[in-house]
């Protein structure tokens, strides 16, 4: 049996385990933890998390210290290390020292044209997963995910922000401003800041997430949906505020949108005034209140709108596959 077919039927192995008991699993699986390849214990991390087998949690940590050893031949890609550390993750691990390693773990590869970090993945979920140790005190917690909010990897830098919004504290909400205010990254980036944002500190800051508007760019963009996710009549309030004020085409749609997603009432009766005014905007709020996935009687209103205006009725028919 070549290599590669050894390796195909230890996998088919390792699947029919999800459908054996968890007793008959056991001594397989902690077996599997303890091999070389990298690609086989990733998939029993995988399953032991799936079957949230916590008798095996020694055998997760003492595999994902192995393979940060020698790393970058051992686990190339950080397959096994990914699965190990979400594995632990899962089983809620209390201990933070595999994901004080695995945060702090840096593994440069061989590309085209020089060497790629690999382990952006890797640190993110470990970040996540020290939200949950009830043993790191929240100061030091703030360390690390500080640290990794300046990571090079932007997977990385998102998981660090989902991290400081987990933890719900106002120090972490106030690290959080201060990287949105620094600017300098890609709007998604920006944008998970925002909503960290208002995920801790509620409504009261959307006066402070309505400033980044201002840019009318894609990080402008990322503001408005992060505001209407507050579904708050201040957030409809703030961005219609916006919308008189701007000139800007794309931005003027980008707004209509995140007022229909605030679901708020004013705001659909606004949507469908401008329908029914059948102006350039009418298309505009025509594709935003279906994307908006609108209540029945809301979308039937609006059907009776366009009907037998062609332009309307062509963007109605064009954007319908969101209600469907």
């Amino acid at each position: 049996m070549s290599g590669k077919e050894k390796l195909e039927a230890q996998l088919a192995a390792l699947e029919d385990l999800r459908q054996q008991s968890c007793e008959a699993a056991i001594a397989p699986l902690r077996s599997a933890l303890k091999q070389r390849n990298n690609y086989l214990v990733a998939k029993a991390a995988a399953i032991v998390a799936e079957r949230r087998m916590t008798e095996l949690m020694p055998e997760l940590v003492a595999a994902f210290d192995r393979f940060l050893e020698d790393a970058e031949k051992r686990d190339p890609q950080c397959w096994a290390k990914n699965a190990l550390s979400q594995a632990l993750a899962t089983l809620e691990s209390q201990d933070p020292e595999p994901f004080l390693r695995g945060i702090r773990h840096v593994q440069l590869e061989a590309v085209w044209g020089g060497r790629s970090d690999t382990a952006g993945a890797l640190r993110g979920i470990c970040a996540l997963a020290l939200v949950q140790c009830r043993t790191v005190p929240e100061v030091d917690l703030l360390r690390y995910l500080l640290d990794l909010l300046c990571d090079k990897e932007k997977t990385a830098r998102s998981d660090a922000i989902r991290a400081l919004a987990q933890t719900g504290s106002f120090h972490a909400s106030s690290l959080l401003r201060l990287r949105a205010l620094m600017g300098g990254d890609e709007a998604e980036i920006l944008g998970a800041c925002y909503l960290a944002v208002l995920q801790i500190e509620g409504p009261r800051a959307l006066s402070w997430v309505s400033r980044f508007l201002e840019t009318e760019d894609d990080a402008a963009g990322e503001a408005a949906l992060a505001m209407a996710s507050t579904h708050t009549f201040e957030a409809f309030s703030l961005l219609k505020e916006r919308w008189d004020r701007t000139r800007d085409p794309w931005f003027r749609s980008v707004l209509l949108s995140a007022m229909a997603l605030t679901r708020q009432s004013s705001a659909t009766e606004f949507l469908l005034d401008l329908v029914k005014g059948d102006s350039m905007q009418s298309e505009q709020a025509v594709e935003a209140l279906l994307r908006a996935l609108p209540a029945d009687s809301v979308l039937l209103r609006l059907r009776k709108l366009v009907a037998g205006n062609p332009r309307l009725e062509r963007v109605f028919v064009e954007n319908s596959n969101f209600v469907k």
